[in-house]
């Protein structure tokens, strides 16, 4: 059947953090009891579709990595748990986007939702990468991008990456 569902549907909550390049939304299909495969086939379509090269997971489980290879769509899990420290376990994360950035890739990355964590990672991320200059400039493009004011654990998930930037990290 062709038509409008032949391109799928575009991924809940989805926003471009660098136009084209990466992009972060839920997880595809949703999560918790509100996950759906059928909506998870069609949000891969739609990933497949508009030329994502990597769906990049920061889940602490690996829920949908063997649905991301079945369709075709190369997924990288790199977990970011609710108790790991920012300061240890995200350069790494942002080493993985830097590189696949730099080779061209277009990445969708997600978390379970589009929440306080995953928005202070990407900001984190534009931070540490030097897309941005301070934490509060961080903070201000990620609120503008989901258009909702980051909280306190987005907001400390950025002081813990300008703390990396500027001093390093033991």
């Amino acid at each position: 059947m062709k038509g409008k569902w032949a391109a799928g549907i575009q991924p809940r909550n989805f926003i471009w953090v660098l136009k084209e390049r990466l992009a972060i939304s839920e997880r595809p299909g949703g999560y918790g009891r509100s996950h759906r495969k059928v909506r998870r086939q069609e949000e891969l379509i739609w990933l497949r579709e508009n030329g994502f090269s990597r769906v990049v997971s920061i889940l602490g489980s690996p829920h949908n990595m063997v649905a991301y290879e079945e369709f075709g769509i190369p997924a990288s899990h790199l977990p970011f748990g609710p108790h790991d420290d920012p300061r240890d376990a995200l350069p790494p994360i942002y080493e993985h986007l830097r590189a696949w950035l730099g080779a061209g890739e277009r990445l969708l990355l997600h978390g379970e939702e589009v929440g306080d964590r995953l928005l202070g990672v990407v900001a984190g991320y534009l931070l540490w990468n030097g897309n941005l200059d301070n934490g509060p400039q961080a903070v201000t493009v990620i609120e503008h991008l989901a258009h909702r004011e980051l909280t306190a654990t987005g907001r400390e998930i950025v002081s813990a990456v300008l703390d990396v930037v500027t001093h390093g990290h033991p």
